[in-house]
């Protein structure tokens, strides 16, 4: 089977089973739920990750049909969970069911879509994390993460010791700040005000709202407690992912007062056998900040010397990280000795330049320049 087959049926078949038990309740809301859940645990433990290869048009197509699939599953859980045939334990299910693939596979898929050309995609992206009520990460994601991770510049890089409640309101808000001030630098350069309607947080702003105004006009009151809910454990698991995968991992600060470039040690992969297939190749994350353009089922997973890896799958991380005390003790060792590798690589490139009167020269005027 192609890799991009197998691609599509990790991240379909739930989707399919959501839309089933959204109509029928039975077993399928437990079984999309167990797909997400236990059956990701055992083919993480049991299957090779996925190798990259070239698949065409059938990328795009992929993504493309997860965004819909995504946006046609809001207006249907709502119907579902409306559904006097579906027991309370079923809806629970449904419900659980949902917010965990649209953290999964709805967000990764949206991730991808807004690093695409062309523009159409990024468009769909954006209307997907605009459909959740994150329309801000668009903004936040492309034009603060990528050009700021591992600095204090990137609300969403975790700072040292931070535990994940802590980390919330202020990865929340200040992604939220940040990506509208680079949005208003950015119009300022074509002498526009901030506020212009070319400012893409109009469409963050006005796009959720009229969400909202569709969710209340399918479920009433009760719908948009429920929406709200489910959108609030999706923004939990983006943030958990943006936490997990830079916890610990600061980009340290060169003689001439700048930051080193990003590389490869500053993100935590997981590259497993299914988790990587439902989220679209997202925990082979250093690759993806080196490469931001490259399509995830290119992605390569960079070898365990080169680039730091989680000990368990991306799930399973994310949510030992929702326990402080039981994260801090699994990770902070972890990421004392990663950075202390990386400056032990800074100390000798300065050594190696130290010694070689021409790169010293060089190494000197590039600091008085810079």
């Amino acid at each position: 089977m192609p890799v991009i087959a197998r691609y599509a049926v990790v991240t379909v078949v739930p989707l399919l089973l959501i839309v089933a038990g959204s109509f029928f309740g039975g077993y399928f809301p437990l079984l999309a739920l167990l797909w997400l859940t236990v059956l990701a645990a055992i083919g993480d433990a049991v299957l090779e990750p996925p190798a990259p290869e070239e698949a065409g048009e059938w990328t795009e197509r992929l993504s493309a049909g997860l965004a819909i699939g995504h946006l046609m599953l809001i207006p249907v859980v709502l119907m579902g969970l409306d559904n006097a045939r579906l027991s309370a334990g079923a809806q629970l299910a449904l419900f659980l069911a949902v917010a965990s693939y649209m953290g999964q596979v709805s967000h990764p898929n949206a991730h991808e879509l807004i690093h695409r050309n062309p523009a159409w995609l990024r468009r769909l992206g954006a209307i997907v994390y605009t459909s959740i009520l994150f329309g801000h990460h668009v903004s936040a994601h492309r034009m603060v993460h990528h050009a700021h991770v591992g600095t204090p510049k990137d609300p969403a890089t975790p700072l040292p010791g931070e535990s994940f409640w802590a980390y919330v309101p202020r990865a929340w808000r200040g992604s939220a700040e940040a990506g509208f001030a680079a949005e208003a630098e950015q119009l300022e350069r074509s002498d526009l005000p901030p506020f212009a309607l070319e400012n893409p947080y109009w469409f963050w702003g006005l796009g959720g709202i009229f969400t909202l105004v569709v969710v209340a006009a399918m479920g009433g009151v009760l719908g948009v407690i429920v929406f709200l809910a489910l959108c609030a454990l999706v923004h939990l698991q983006i943030l958990l992912s943006d936490y997990v995968q830079h916890y610990g991992l600061q980009r340290l600060n060169l003689p001439n007062g700048r930051v080193e470039s990003v590389g490869a040690h500053h993100s935590w992969n997981a590259p497993r056998g299914f988790s990587s297939l439902l989220m679209l190749n997202a925990p082979n994350h250093s690759e993806h900040h080196l490469h931001p353009g490259r399509p995830f089922n290119r992605l390569t997973a960079p070898e365990a010397d080169a680039a730091p890896r989680l000990p368990y799958p991306m799930p399973i991380m994310a949510a030992i990280a929702t326990v402080p005390g039981a994260w801090s003790r699994l990770m902070d060792r972890r990421a004392l000795k990663v950075m202390e590798a990386a400056e032990a690589r800074l100390t000798a490139r300065e050594e190696a330049i130290a010694a070689d009167p021409d790169i010293a020269m060089i190494h000197r005027l590039t600091r008085e320049a810079g």
